[in-house]
C-alpha cells in the first residue's frame, strides 16, 4: 500500500483566488487557536491540554467544534494513519470505511498500519504522531492510559465481542459452577480477563482468589479445555464465537450479558494534537468510523466479506452471523460514552486493574473528548 506524506493544510483550494481568501474555517480555527493560547501564552496553552488540566471545553473550543460540524473538509484529502489490529473482528468498521469510500467520502485518505506491540506501544504510536488513530478494546486501554498518554477517546464503535465459554464434559454452565476452576485466556491483561472479572466480581465470585487464570496461546485456548486443563475460556471474537458453534462449549456470559447490554467494547481514539490543531479532521475521521459501523449493522455479510479479505477466519455465513450478534448500531458518543468509561474505571479499580487513587470521573474528562457536537 502506498504510503504519502500527511499533509498539513486543509484549506488550499485550487486556484490562487481561493489560497489568498480568508474562508470562514480559518477566520474559525484563527480565533479558536489564539482564544486557547491568549489567556496563557502559546507554550502554556499546549501544556495544559497535552496534561488534561486545560479543558477543551473552554468557549474557543465550542467555535471550534461548531467549525468541525457545519463543513466538510476542503481541499486535497486529508492524509492519516490508522494503527490497528487487521485480525481483530472488532476493528471492521475501520476496514468498511476504506473499502467501501466512507472515509472519501469525508476527504480522508487512510493508511493502515497493522500493529503487533503491546498496547502500551500501540498508544505511544499515536501519542507521539507515528499514528493519528487507533481502533482497540476499551478494557484493554484503560488501564495504559493511567500512564498519561496524549491520546483522546473520541466514540464507542460497537459491543458484543467478548465470550465466556465453558466445558460440556465438566458441566460448566454458569458463573457459580466456575468457583475453583480455571479459565483459559490469552494474556493476563486481555480485555475478556478484564471484563469477567468484573463480571465475576459483581456476582459474588472473588476473581483473583476463587478462580484460577491460566495463560495459552490464543489459537489454543479451546485445545486447552478439551485436554480438560481448564474448565472455561475468555476471549474475543472471532475464535470463541467459532468455538461455540462446535458443540463442545456452553456460552456462560457475553460483555452484552444483563447490566452491560448498551456497553461498548471497541472504541476510537485519536492522537492529542491532532484534535488540538484540526479539530474538523478528528470529527472526519470519528463520522466515518460510526458510518461505517452502521453498515456492519446493515449489512453484516458484506462486513464479512470485508474481513475475510483483511485475513479475518472463519466461513462468511459464520463472520456474518457473528457480526449479527455485535452491537454495530450502538456507538456512543457525548456524555453517555463518558459515563461507560466512568463506569468501566469504577469496576476496573474494583478488581485493583486500576489504582484505587484514580478518580474515575477525572479519569474519564481526561481520556474522552466530543469532537461531534
Amino acid at each position: 500500500m502506498e504510503k504519502r506524506e500527511i499533509g498539513n493544510s486543509l484549506t488550499k483550494g485550487p486556484s490562487e483566488a481561493k489560497r489568498g481568501a480568508f474562508s470562514r474555517r480559518s477566520v474559525l480555527t484563527l480565533v479558536c487557536t489564539l482564544g486557547v493560547a491568549a489567556p496563557f501564552g502559546f507554550g502554556a496553552a499546549r501544556a495544559l491540554t497535552a496534561s488534561g488540566t486545560g479543558s477543551l471545553s473552554y468557549s474557543p473550543d465550542f467555535i471550534c467544534r461548531a467549525a468541525a460540524n457545519t463543513e466538510e473538509l476542503q481541499g486535497p484529502p486529508r492524509q492519516l494513519k490508522i494503527a490497528w489490529n487487521a485480525n481483530a473482528a472488532c476493528t471492521v468498521a475501520a476496514a468498511v470505511a476504506k473499502e467501501r469510500r466512507i472515509f472519501a467520502k469525508h476527504n480522508l485518505d487512510v493508511d493502515f498500519v497493522n500493529f503487533g506491540g503491546t498496547t502500551d506501544q500501540l498508544l505511544e504510536a499515536i501519542a507521539t504522531g507515528k499514528a493519528d488513530a487507533g481502533l482497540g478494546l476499551a478494557l484493554r486501554w484503560l488501564k495504559p492510559l493511567e500512564q498519561g498518554f496524549d491520546v483522546r477517546i473520541t466514540a464507542g464503535v460497537h459491543g458484543g465481542c467478548i465470550r465466556l465459554l465453558g466445558s460440556k464434559a465438566a458441566n460448566i454452565d454458569s458463573l457459580e459452577s466456575l468457583r475453583g476452576k480455571a479459565i483459559a485466556i490469552s494474556d493476563q491483561a486481555s480485555p475478556a480477563k478484564n471484563f469477567f472479572s468484573i463480571y465475576l466480581a459483581k456476582k459474588g465470585i472473588d476473581p483473583a482468589q476463587e478462580v484460577e487464570w491460566r495463560q495459552y496461546p490464543a489459537n489454543l485456548l479451546a485445545l486447552a479445555v478439551d485436554k480438560g486443563e481448564v474448565q472455561a475460556l475468555a476471549e474475543i471474537d472471532p475464535l470463541p464465537y467459532l468455538w461455540l458453534k462446535e458443540g463442545k462449549l456452553n456460552e456462560i456470559a457475553t460483555n452484552l450479558t444483563g447490566e452491560f447490554a448498551d456497553r461498548t467494547c471497541c472504541v476510537l481514539a485519536i492522537r492529542g494534537s491532532l484534535t488540538r490543531s484540526e479539530m474538523p479532521v478528528a470529527a472526519a475521521l470519528t463520522r466515518s468510523i460510526l458510518e461505517a459501523a452502521d453498515r456492519v449493522a446493515s449489512d453484516p455479510a458484506d462486513a464479512a466479506a470485508i474481513y475475510s479479505g483483511y485475513g479475518g477466519r472463519g466461513s462468511l455465513e459464520d463472520l456474518a452471523t457473528m457480526y449479527r450478534s455485535h452491537t454495530h448500531h450502538r456507538h456512543p458518543v457525548g456524555a453517555e460514552l463518558k459515563k461507560q468509561l466512568l463506569l468501566y474505571t469504577d469496576e476496573l479499580r474494583a478488581v485493583n486493574v486500576i489504582k484505587r487513587s484514580t478518580d474515575p470521573a477525572k479519569f474519564a474528562d481526561r481520556i474522552y473528548l466530543d469532537v461531534l457536537s
